[in-house]
């Protein structure tokens, strides 16, 4: 065998080494040109991500900035706005749920005006009335059975439905509609915005004394002074529309279901989605849901198919959280609510406590089936009263820079304001400790 020259070896192999160093150059020019196209793309996705989560962001937390406070030159500067029941103080929960309480709707979905013409409510999502009967069942704060569920744009829109269902056809007066003092502020202006021929509103049930017909209001637990309500003028020809708002576990012991001819509940309080804009009736009167029904039909032809879909979602995951209590993982939605409102009662009471310039409602125990417990009512608002010399509470607050809303449009004594307790951690402890520094007039 001959033997290759040394020189012919070496020659080949460096051209071999020649050729792939050349290739590696070429690959590598190339690959980094494509990784640094790819990066900048990904840098600008990640931007454009970053963009759009801010912008939900800033978004979901804008209505805090709006009913909370504003900041100032400091601290002691800071507006705190506490006259709003916006609430936001069980965003805490929700933010921990997750999938649990998310919902994807897609674009083809929730496109016509109807979910079930055979229904006397006939934009009533039936997933959404599945999960009220079944919270209701859950929670056992109202009967179900007998009842048509009405659907509205929040429990406000259900109350002028019901104002116009209950109302006399063809009276030569509008029918007067009371209710005991403290009363909701909202009560009289909603009444009578509209200057209906149908229904006006008459004052204080406490004091209502005409004959004839009538409509009277029974919030309990009542808004604002929290306290557990029953019709005050009891005549033949009376009509009752029961506002249950606030009668869910974190603000008042359920002692029994509500059995009323009409009861009206909304999301907002429950469940703290007030931006859902979601409330419901439930009704025992055929003809009167069918007229609450129409009225909302002129009104809004129907009410939002999304938000009563997301709302369904919601109290789903509710009713399972109070289902799933002996889960570790899983802490009851109520349970939650229950702590936080306790707690800032609690708090509050000792700031009071160690102040001769304020007062606070008292509230007497009782059994909670839902707890199953003897608890004591700890209400969304409190109801503040001003001792001594100050005779306007509202402006007395304000001039610390505390919102607040005067007992005058609660048709009683100024001596007397609606604070939220429904707010931020941030904004409740600068009202505590703003509260704690006022000590005199």
């Amino acid at each position: 065998m001959a033997k290759i020259p040394n020189t012919v070896f070496s020659l080949r192999h460096f051209l071999v080494l020649s050729l792939a160093l050349n290739v590696s150059f070429i690959l590598r020019m190339f690959y980094d040109g494509e990784v640094g196209h790819n990066n900048s793309s990904l840098n600008r996705a990640k931007a454009n991500n970053n963009v759009h989560k801010s912008r939900v962001v800033m978004s979901s937390t804008s209505s805090l900035k709006n009913s909370t406070c504003k900041d100032l030159t400091g601290s002691k500067n800071r507006i705190i706005n506490l006259d709003h029941g916006d609430p936001t103080v069980y965003e805490r929960f929700w933010r921990q749920t997750g999938d649990k309480s998310t919902i994807i709707i897609p674009g083809w979905q929730s496109m016509s005006y109807f979910s079930d013409v055979s229904n006397i409510c006939w934009f009533l999502e039936a997933e959404f009335a599945k999960e009220v009967v079944r919270l209701h069942r859950v929670v056992g704060n109202a009967v179900t059975e007998g009842r048509h569920i009405v659907v509205g744009t929040g429990s406000s829109q259900l109350f002028l439905a019901a104002l116009y269902a209950l109302s006399p056809n063809h009276a030569s007066q509008p029918i007067n509609v009371v209710c005991a003092s403290p009363y909701y502020s909202s009560y009289p202006s909603m009444t009578d915005y509209l200057k209906s021929g149908l229904y006006k509103w008459a004052g204080d049930a406490d004091s209502y004394e005409k004959d004839g017909p009538y409509i009277e209001l029974v919030t309990s637990p009542n808004n604002p002074d929290g306290h557990v309500r029953k019709s005050k003028v009891n005549r033949s020809q009376g009509l009752l529309v029961h506002d249950l708002a606030y009668y869910w576990p974190q603000y008042t012991p359920i002692s029994s279901p509500s059995d009323h001819d009409l009861t009206l509940f909304t999301v907002s309080k429950s469940t703290g989605h007030a931006g859902m804009r979601i409330g419901w009736a439930l009704v025992k009167d055929k003809e009167v849901a069918k007229k609450m029904t129409k009225f909302i039909e002129l009104n809004t032809i129907g009410v939002s198919k999304d938000s009563q879909l997301r709302a369904a979602k919601i109290l789903s995951a509710v009713s399972d959280s109070c289902e799933q209590e002996n889960s570790k993982e899983n802490e009851s939605f109520f349970k939650f609510s229950h702590k936080v409102m306790a707690n800032r009662w609690k708090q509050l009471r000792e700031v009071v406590h160690h102040s001769e310039l304020f007062s606070l409602s008292q509230f007497s125990p009782a059994f909670c089936n839902f707890f199953n417990r003897v608890l004591e009512p700890q209400p969304a608002f409190v109801w503040l009263k001003c001792e001594g010399n100050v005779e306007d509470c509202e402006s007395f607050l304000r001039a610390h820079n505390i919102i607040t809303r005067s007992g005058k449009h609660f048709g009683v004594s100024p001596k007397y304001v609606r604070i939220s307790l429904l707010d931020t951690d941030e904004n409740f402890t600068q009202f505590l400790d703003r509260l704690s520094t006022i000590q005199s007039l």
